[in-house]
């Protein structure tokens, strides 16, 4: 019979445990990713980018041909980052590009969380590629998107085939904060939820501003 412990799982993120590597944010492959809608996935991006910000995650942001074709990453991403740098590639799998396995080796991280475009491509490549290189690998899957609602599930379950862990955006911002309690993280984790959080955001606009209640009171 095993024994409970007031303890987290091995599996569930911390921030000082993964390198986050958000993908090809950019305009010209947002215009035919058809499996989210163009507004929500930036949403998703800047909510992501928020929490990597409070939390202090390793971050590594990669474009694909960013002056000659497909444009800049999402102002939402960049505003989070500022003065980090910007690795563009030729390559449309990150992971075979030489600068930014330079930075995932540097950062020291054996596990790797991915979002960005296409899920089929770009996502897919990179995840397959660290996994069978011996890393973990999570994808946030809200924060990808694809040419079709088939194209992106087919991407994500060839993924998790393979041993990568899918989660959302939120999921992965309230993963990293965990505990109310932890009071250094609260403000900037409640701002981010109410800007980007959906429905949940409102509800606590709701709480806040109604009955003047904080997650952390409970």
């Amino acid at each position: 019979m095993p024994t409970a412990t007031a303890t987290a799982g091995s599996s569930l993120l911390t921030p000082a445990d993964h390198l986050l590597v958000m993908i090809d944010h950019q305009s010209q492959m947002s215009f035919a990713t058809k499996s989210i809608d163009a507004i929500m996935l930036r949403n998703n991006a800047a909510l992501v980018s928020n929490a990597a910000r409070i939390f202090g995650v390793a971050t590594i942001l990669t474009t694909v041909a960013e002056k000659s074709f497909s444009g800049p990453i999402y102002d939402e991403i960049k505003r989070e980052f500022p003065g980090h740098d910007m690795i563009d590639r030729t390559t449309m799998n990150c992971w075979e590009d030489e600068n930014v396995i330079t930075a995932v080796n540097a950062s020291g991280k054996g596990r790797i969380v991915l979002a960005g475009l296409w899920t089929s491509v770009c996502i897919v490549g990179p995840a397959l590629s660290a996994i069978d290189q011996g890393f973990e690998v999570y994808v946030i899957a809200d924060a990808c998107g694809d040419v079709s609602d088939e194209a992106h599930e087919r991407a994500m379950e060839r993924m998790v085939q393979a041993g990568a862990r899918p989660m959302t955006s939120l999921q992965y911002m309230l993963e990293l904060q965990r505990d109310w309690a932890r009071h250094e993280t609260y403000d900037a984790v409640t701002h981010a939820a109410m800007a980007f959080g959906g429905a949940y955001g409102l509800g606590l606009i709701y709480a806040k501003t109604i009955l003047g209640a904080d997650a952390h009171e409970g």
